[in-house]
Protein backbone atom coordinates (compact mmCIF):
# COMPACT_ATOMS: atom_id res chain seq x y z
CA UNK A 1 0.00 0.00 0.00
CA UNK A 2 1.39 3.46 -0.39
CA UNK A 3 1.75 5.65 1.99
CA UNK A 4 -0.31 8.28 3.40
CA UNK A 5 2.14 10.45 2.19
CA UNK A 6 2.60 10.05 -1.07
CA UNK A 7 -1.07 9.68 -1.50
CA UNK A 8 -1.88 13.25 -0.25
CA UNK A 9 0.43 14.68 -2.88
CA UNK A 10 -0.80 12.84 -5.90
CA UNK A 11 -4.51 13.83 -4.81
CA UNK A 12 -3.34 17.66 -4.57
CA UNK A 13 -3.70 19.43 -7.48
CA UNK A 14 -0.77 21.81 -8.49
CA UNK A 15 -2.43 25.66 -9.64
CA UNK A 16 0.51 27.84 -11.18
CA UNK A 17 0.35 31.72 -10.88
CA UNK A 18 -2.00 31.61 -8.09
CA UNK A 19 -3.45 34.05 -6.03
CA UNK A 20 -0.79 35.77 -8.22
CA UNK A 21 2.71 35.53 -10.56
CA UNK A 22 5.39 33.13 -9.01
CA UNK A 23 2.80 31.28 -6.60
CA UNK A 24 2.46 27.46 -7.23
CA UNK A 25 -0.83 26.94 -5.14
CA UNK A 26 -1.32 24.03 -3.34
CA UNK A 27 -5.63 23.23 -4.30
CA UNK A 28 -6.68 20.68 -1.57
CA UNK A 29 -10.18 20.47 -2.94
CA UNK A 30 -9.12 17.62 -5.17
CA UNK A 31 -8.51 15.49 -1.90
CA UNK A 32 -12.31 16.06 -1.08
CA UNK A 33 -13.16 14.65 -4.41
CA UNK A 34 -11.45 11.01 -3.22
CA UNK A 35 -14.05 9.94 0.20
CA UNK A 36 -11.37 7.01 0.58
CA UNK A 37 -8.85 9.07 0.57
CA UNK A 38 -10.42 12.27 2.80
CA UNK A 39 -11.08 9.25 5.01
CA UNK A 40 -7.78 8.12 5.30
CA UNK A 41 -6.34 12.06 5.81
CA UNK A 42 -8.60 11.75 8.75
CA UNK A 43 -8.00 8.88 10.31
CA UNK A 44 -3.87 10.02 9.83
CA UNK A 45 -4.67 12.88 12.05
CA UNK A 46 -6.68 11.13 14.45
CA UNK A 47 -4.36 8.39 15.18
CA UNK A 48 -1.47 11.62 15.81
CA UNK A 49 -4.08 13.51 18.01
CA UNK A 50 -5.87 10.64 20.15
CA UNK A 51 -3.70 10.80 23.08
CA UNK A 52 -2.00 14.24 23.30
CA UNK A 53 -4.52 15.27 25.89
CA UNK A 54 -6.03 18.47 23.66
CA UNK A 55 -9.02 19.86 24.94
CA UNK A 56 -10.00 21.43 21.61
CA UNK A 57 -9.55 22.00 17.73
CA UNK A 58 -9.10 25.55 16.49
CA UNK A 59 -9.58 25.28 13.01
CA UNK A 60 -8.64 28.47 10.16
CA UNK A 61 -10.56 29.81 8.03
CA UNK A 62 -11.53 28.40 5.69
CA UNK A 63 -9.76 25.84 4.40
CA UNK A 64 -8.78 24.56 8.25
CA UNK A 65 -12.54 24.12 8.75
CA UNK A 66 -12.44 20.76 6.35
CA UNK A 67 -10.76 18.14 7.98
CA UNK A 68 -10.68 20.76 11.75
CA UNK A 69 -14.13 20.22 12.27
CA UNK A 70 -14.23 16.71 11.19
CA UNK A 71 -10.87 15.52 13.36
CA UNK A 72 -12.79 17.33 16.47
CA UNK A 73 -15.56 15.03 15.60
CA UNK A 74 -13.98 12.46 15.21
CA UNK A 75 -11.78 13.27 18.55
CA UNK A 76 -14.96 14.10 20.06
CA UNK A 77 -13.82 17.21 20.93
CA UNK A 78 -15.14 21.35 20.76
CA UNK A 79 -14.08 22.72 17.32
CA UNK A 80 -13.65 26.80 17.39
CA UNK A 81 -13.97 28.89 14.59
CA UNK A 82 -10.63 31.23 13.73
CA UNK A 83 -12.42 33.54 11.11
CA UNK A 84 -11.56 36.12 8.67
CA UNK A 85 -12.24 39.64 10.34
CA UNK A 86 -15.75 40.62 9.92
CA UNK A 87 -17.57 37.28 9.72
CA UNK A 88 -18.44 36.43 13.66
CA UNK A 89 -21.46 38.12 15.04
CA UNK A 90 -21.02 37.86 19.05
CA UNK A 91 -18.61 39.64 21.16
CA UNK A 92 -14.94 38.66 19.60
CA UNK A 93 -10.95 38.91 19.68
CA UNK A 94 -8.68 39.95 16.80
CA UNK A 95 -5.57 39.94 15.70
CA UNK A 96 -3.86 40.90 12.85
CA UNK A 97 -0.85 39.45 10.79
CA UNK A 98 0.97 40.53 8.07
CA UNK A 99 0.95 38.59 4.41
CA UNK A 100 3.49 38.73 1.61
CA UNK A 101 1.03 41.12 -0.37
CA UNK A 102 -0.77 43.32 2.87
CA UNK A 103 -1.77 42.87 5.98
CA UNK A 104 -5.21 40.14 6.77
CA UNK A 105 -6.97 40.23 10.23
CA UNK A 106 -8.50 37.18 12.11
CA UNK A 107 -11.09 36.69 14.82
CA UNK A 108 -12.26 34.13 16.80
CA UNK A 109 -15.54 34.57 19.73
CA UNK A 110 -14.36 35.97 23.45
CA UNK A 111 -16.14 32.73 24.76
CA UNK A 112 -14.96 30.24 22.27
CA UNK A 113 -12.28 28.84 24.71
CA UNK A 114 -11.59 29.00 28.11
CA UNK A 115 -8.39 29.83 30.23
CA UNK A 116 -6.14 27.02 30.62
CA UNK A 117 -7.89 24.90 27.78
CA UNK A 118 -4.92 22.91 25.48
CA UNK A 119 -6.00 23.68 21.97
CA UNK A 120 -4.51 22.43 18.57
CA UNK A 121 -4.84 25.01 15.86
CA UNK A 122 -5.42 23.25 12.37
CA UNK A 123 -5.11 24.23 8.89
CA UNK A 124 -4.78 23.01 5.16
CA UNK A 125 -1.10 24.03 4.72
CA UNK A 126 1.78 25.53 6.66
CA UNK A 127 3.94 28.00 4.39
CA UNK A 128 5.11 31.17 6.34
CA UNK A 129 3.33 30.62 8.98
CA UNK A 130 1.57 33.56 9.45
CA UNK A 131 -2.11 32.78 10.05
CA UNK A 132 -1.45 29.77 12.25
CA UNK A 133 0.77 32.17 14.00
CA UNK A 134 -1.77 34.79 14.78
CA UNK A 135 -4.25 31.73 15.57
CA UNK A 136 -2.25 30.95 17.99
CA UNK A 137 -1.74 34.25 19.44
CA UNK A 138 -5.37 34.67 19.37
CA UNK A 139 -6.13 31.80 21.48
CA UNK A 140 -3.14 32.86 24.43
CA UNK A 141 -4.50 36.19 24.34
CA UNK A 142 -8.04 34.46 25.42
CA UNK A 143 -6.02 32.36 27.91
CA UNK A 144 -5.82 29.26 26.18
CA UNK A 145 -2.38 27.44 25.88
CA UNK A 146 -1.56 25.97 21.94
CA UNK A 147 -0.79 22.18 22.55
CA UNK A 148 0.07 21.78 18.87
CA UNK A 149 -0.17 22.65 15.11
CA UNK A 150 -1.69 20.32 12.95
CA UNK A 151 -0.86 20.48 8.92
CA UNK A 152 -2.21 17.85 5.94
CA UNK A 153 0.71 19.83 4.17
CA UNK A 154 3.75 21.76 5.04
CA UNK A 155 6.01 23.83 2.44
CA UNK A 156 9.09 23.34 3.98
CA UNK A 157 11.19 25.40 2.20
CA UNK A 158 9.03 28.79 3.30
CA UNK A 159 10.28 28.22 7.34
CA UNK A 160 7.06 28.61 9.21
CA UNK A 161 7.98 25.73 11.34
CA UNK A 162 10.56 27.98 12.53
CA UNK A 163 8.40 31.10 12.83
CA UNK A 164 5.98 28.88 15.09
CA UNK A 165 8.52 26.93 17.12
CA UNK A 166 8.74 29.79 19.82
CA UNK A 167 5.22 29.14 20.32
CA UNK A 168 4.92 25.59 20.43
CA UNK A 169 7.32 22.74 18.92
CA UNK A 170 5.04 19.87 18.34
CA UNK A 171 4.54 20.64 14.43
CA UNK A 172 2.79 17.75 12.35
CA UNK A 173 2.21 17.25 8.81
CA UNK A 174 0.76 14.58 6.78
CA UNK A 175 2.30 15.68 3.76
CA UNK A 176 5.95 17.60 3.53
CA UNK A 177 7.23 19.72 0.30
Amino acid sequence: MVDLQARIKAGIRDVPDFPKDGILFKDISTLLLQPALANAILDGLAAQYRDVGIDAIAGIESRGFLFGNALALRLEKPFVLIRKAGKLPAEKITRSYELEYGVAAIEMHRDAVQPGQRVLVHDDLLATGGSAEAAALLLQDAGAHVAGFSFLVELGFLAGRQRLAPIQTDIRSLAAY
